[in-house]
């Protein structure tokens, strides 16, 4: 058996908690393993279990030392205490159909990919767009709450973590974890619960620079929000879904609104972890939140993902690809 590593030094932060300092580690598959100015994603990797594009596929997360961690509850927030920047975990990488999600429901949520009524979930092309039109993920310890109606929105959350679009120009990987500057934030309204949208840019972007608050969007990247909007307004009408909509009548909201809903949702987690309000199905287990009821230990952890089958001869699924034109 694997000798075991000792755990890394936690840091309680006023955003929640990290473990630290990380040392250098293999980057995850698909993750740039050079030096820059942040490296966050050098700190974890990830572990395939089973096919892609099959209904037991999983991908877990390890930390520097090699544990197996949770990527909604272990990886923290913020990249550090000081600057304004935030872990995003990818999920689904830009221009790709598979709706790959963190399995909030499931033991150290893996990413796998979504099913409803028995099928892999994918997004419909519309007219002009390839599949998801950012890197789209979510930003780790923070808990949109089902219970807890938003005094902005009028509406309870969606019991995700909060969802990210990242609009830089590098085509990421899905397990990512990158360190992002928060632009801005949309509200989306689904189906009666409060989903918002992060809008955020990798902080390594060779355009990161030139981008502060959401008026940059639209100054470097005229139309891209626009683009936004539409998006998520038309992606379920392909399954017979009506328009999606937004408060605010779809106006983005600048950086200092999302920074207090990333405060709100992280709050909620809060809650969440240390058993203070009903989480419902969500799985809270966590290697590193030594004070939370639901801490496991490293061996605990490594049990867990040694019952999901490694095998990679499950049948996969082929994405049918079509190209659907919503003229009005």
């Amino acid at each position: 058996m694997r000798a075991l590593l000792p755990l890394l030094p936690l840091l309680r932060t006023g955003w929640g908690w990290r473990a630290g300092p990380p040392a250098a580690a293999r980057a995850p598959r698909g993750a740039r393993a050079g030096p820059g100015p942040h490296r966050a994603m050098a700190s974890y990797r990830t572990e395939e279990r089973g096919r892609p594009r099959s209904p037991g596929y999983r991908l877990f997360f390890q930390n520097v030392a090699g544990h197996y961690i949770s990527p909604f509850h272990d990886i923290p927030l913020k990249v550090d205490s000081t600057e304004n920047l935030f872990n995003m975990v990818v999920e689904v990488p830009r221009w790709t159909n598979a709706k790959m999600e963190i399995a909030t429901k499931e033991p150290l949520n893996p990413i796998k990919q979504d099913i409803k009524d028995g099928k892999l979930r994918y997004v419909a092309n519309i007219f002009p767009h390839k599949g998801y039109i950012w890197n789209y993920g979510a930003l780790p310890q923070t808990w949109e709450d089902p219970h807890r109606k938003d005094k902005s929105t009028d509406c309870c959350g969606d019991n995700d973590p909060i969802d990210v679009c990242e609009i830089g120009s590098k085509v990421l990987s899905c397990g990512e974890v990158i360190p992002v500057k928060i632009l801005g934030i949309l509200a989306l309204i689904d189906q009666g619960e409060t989903d918002w949208k992060i809008i955020a840019i990798n902080v390594n972007d060779p355009e990161a620079s030139k981008f502060h608050d959401i008026d940059d969007v639209k100054k470097y990247k005229p139309g891209y929000l626009e683009a936004t909007l539409n998006w998520f307004r038309f992606y379920k009408v392909p399954e017979g879904k009506p328009e999606n909509q937004f408060a605010f009548n779809g106006e983005f909201k600048n950086k200092a609104f999302a920074l207090d809903v990333i405060k709100s949702t992280h709050e909620c987690w809060k809650a969440l972890l240390m058993k203070k309000c009903d989480g419902g199905a969500i799985k809270c287990t966590n290697v590193h939140i030594c004070d939370s009821p639901f801490h496991c230990t490293q061996e605990e952890a490594r049990s867990i993902v040694e019952l999901v089958s490694s095998s990679p001869n499950q049948e996969s699924n082929t994405e049918d690809q079509v190209w659907h034109f919503l003229g009005k």
